[in-house]
């Protein structure tokens, strides 16, 4: 259902001193990613469409060139992207990225990197959207699966993405982007317990420990200053088959 299935990224769960948070600033997560170089029946070199029900996401672009071509209520666009360029959107915002020449990117993901750990709907036609084993069977890449099958499910399953999102993109007037909003927020309903979760203890514990700095630095306490500490991390695998393209994920992604 995602870039990483069952990624945690860097700042899940990474409880600081008494008041802190140790995870990435603001309960974020990253991956570098690689998008696909694989061409589509449009003649178009690039990954899957899709979208995020609950997370907002940016793109950081590292190297390469290409596009992102995103579909909202207000329509559709096209976003270059060169390096040097940060580009975000907002949950709600279909989007396929597109690769000219080696595009690559470091994404950055709201609430511990939930949109490669579930939130995320790709533009399936209709009638694969209809339950979540239907849409399982469609776009799960098997995890004990060959590399040349796993690169042949996620080529198949972008695919068919973009046989939806054509059709949304075609589409005389707001109802069917509209109906595939009310089928992705029905398949990701099961899941949201285990969202909030993620962020009640990513975003929303940075969050807190934010206010309770503050409180302390009024009260003139910097005892939370004694408690610093520092943190690395190196990716935890490289090359995974995303939605986008390959993905370097951290932390059991």
């Amino acid at each position: 259902m995602s870039d990483a299935e069952g990624s945690t990224g860097p700042s899940e769960g990474l409880a600081g001193p008494p008041g802190g948070f140790a995870g990435l600033p603001g309960g974020v997560a990253v991956s570098h990613l690689s998008v696909y170089d694989w061409p589509a029946d449009d003649g178009v070199c690039g990954g899957t469409p899709h979208l995020h029900l609950a997370c907002s996401e940016a793109y950081v672009v590292t190297g390469g060139r290409g596009s992102v071509q995103t579909l909202t209520s207000s329509g559709y666009e096209v976003t270059p992207l060169a390096p040097g360029t940060i580009a975000w959107f907002t949950p709600g915002t279909i989007h396929r990225l597109v690769n000219d020449d080696d595009l690559r990117i470091t994404v950055l993901m709201q609430n511990s990197g939930l949109p490669e750990a579930g939130d995320a709907v790709l533009t399936l036609p209709p009638k694969y959207l209809i339950d979540p084993q239907t849409y399982a069977a469609a776009t799960v890449i098997p995890a004990d699966a060959s590399e040349e099958e796993k690169e042949r499910v996620a080529r198949a399953r972008r695919d068919l993405a973009l046989e939806g999102y054509r059709l949304l993109r075609e589409a005389d007037g707001p109802e069917p982007l509209a109906a595939f909003h009310r089928a992705a927020a029905a398949l990701v309903r099961p899941r949201l317990a285990d969202w909030r979760d993620r962020w009640r203890r990513g975003a929303e514990a940075a969050a807190a420990a934010t206010g309770a700095q503050l409180d302390r630095l009024e009260r003139g306490d910097v005892s939370h200053l004694a408690d610093a500490v520092v943190r690395s991390e190196q990716p935890s695998a490289y090359g995974k088959f995303g939605m986008c393209g390959r993905l370097d994920v951290y932390r059991g992604t």
